[in-house]
């Protein structure tokens, strides 16, 4: 340091951009299954990207199979060009350069879960019910995905919880290396999830208060007695912990939100921690009842006494890339999809009536 004092250097979003150091050639393409809506969408891009951009395009392998593309002359003429692969039985980061979703925002929570460790940059279209983290329209597909080839896009990262369950029985040694020197390299590898909105915690079927201990870096902070804890991520701050009265926070602000679930204390707000901290959630000794666990809505499983779940930042983002830039996006899906702050507008003061008005109500006071 150039002087004995404390500088914090603030990052600005905006100079987080896609930059390539090579011509993107492989391309992987996930839609929204069951929806036959996507159908016609789908065939357009990937026809485009093999014959118009020459690109390998990767599909799922579950695609082959979907019924509205399995006779599908359109589908049938670009079948032999596509690559395919399983979920959890082949590695894609080395293999796909970007990714293009089609779909909602569940879409690109499954696309992102694709991925363990570095994830490709993601692109995608806006064709669900929701699309909060879908920011471009699919009518000008093609300019939208030239001018991403050409590089120089904003980019949000979007940052993702590692979520490890230790069972109470388990005595494995093997630990997760989280890329930093602080505890959380102590956290056993085994049930590992990454998750990109929220972890819940709940009770489940019971119809008994949920009582689950927090611990923070190691220190117990409190037990939650309610339905439930969430924790999420800032991108996650504005799905199910909005809901539960938590604030909404820019998804490049560097944070983990810990949201209690109706909880049996009114003086129990959410509470935003620093994403380098480790969070330990248990069932506390003296519960009448387990607790259950799921990861970004999957993956859900019960924990019960002496089980905890170990929660902290992965140092594997999302890069999602923006329409327009990291704040333009955010605000305009506020809107859009929350509408936020959206009421009538005050009528403007019309001075003159306003004055007539006052003047005759004073009259009729005195008459009276």
């Amino acid at each position: 340091m150039k002087n004995p004092a404390m500088v914090m250097t603030i990052q600005d979003p905006a100079s987080q951009r896609l930059i390539w150091h090579k011509t993107p050639a492989s391309v992987l393409v996930i839609k929204k299954i069951h929806d036959s809506l996507i159908i016609k969408p789908f065939l357009d891009l990937v026809q485009w990207l093999i014959w118009e951009k020459n690109m390998t395009v990767f599909i799922e392998t579950s695609v082959l199979e979907d019924v509205h593309l399995k006779n599908n002359p359109l589908f049938l003429s670009i079948k032999d060009n596509v690559r395919t692969f399983r979920d959890g039985k082949e590695n894609l980061t080395d293999k796909v350069d970007f990714i293009v979703c089609l779909g909602g925002d569940g879409t690109l929570l499954y696309a992102s879960s694709l991925f363990q460790e570095s994830v490709p940059p993601v692109m995608a279209f806006h064709m669900g019910s929701l699309g909060f983290l879908t920011p471009f329209e699919f009518d000008d597909f093609q300019q939208q995905i030239n001018n991403v080839l050409k590089g120089n896009a904003a980019l949000t990262l979007r940052s993702r919880l590692c979520c490890n369950i230790v069972r109470d029985n388990d005595s494995s040694d093997i630990f997760i290396n989280n890329g930093d020197n602080s505890n959380s390299n102590n956290i056993p590898k085994n049930h590992c999830h990454l998750v990109l909105n929220e972890m819940v915690v709940d009770r489940g079927p019971s119809p008994y208060l949920s009582n689950v201990d927090l611990y923070i870096d190691g220190k117990r902070i409190t037990t939650v007695q309610g339905d439930g804890l969430i924790v999420s991520t800032p991108t996650g701050s504005t799905a199910y912990a909005v809901a539960a009265g938590a604030s909404m926070i820019h998804p490049s602000v560097p944070a983990i939100m810990i949201t209690p679930i109706c909880p049996h204390s009114l003086s129990f707000r959410p509470i935003v921690v620093p994403a380098g901290v480790e969070l330990k959630i248990c069932v506390s000794p003296d519960s009448r009842n387990s607790a259950w666990v799921s990861f970004d809505g999957r993956n859900r499983q019960e924990i019960k006494v002496g089980d905890s779940v170990r929660v902290t930042t992965s140092i594997y983002p999302v890069p999602s890339i923006c329409s327009e830039d990291q704040i333009s996006d955010w605000f305009d899906s506020l809107a859009e999809c929350l509408h936020w702050n959206v009421r009538q507008k005050q009528k403007q003061f019309d001075e003159y009536s306003d004055l007539i008005h006052s003047s005759s109500s004073s009259v009729s006071s005195l008459d009276k």
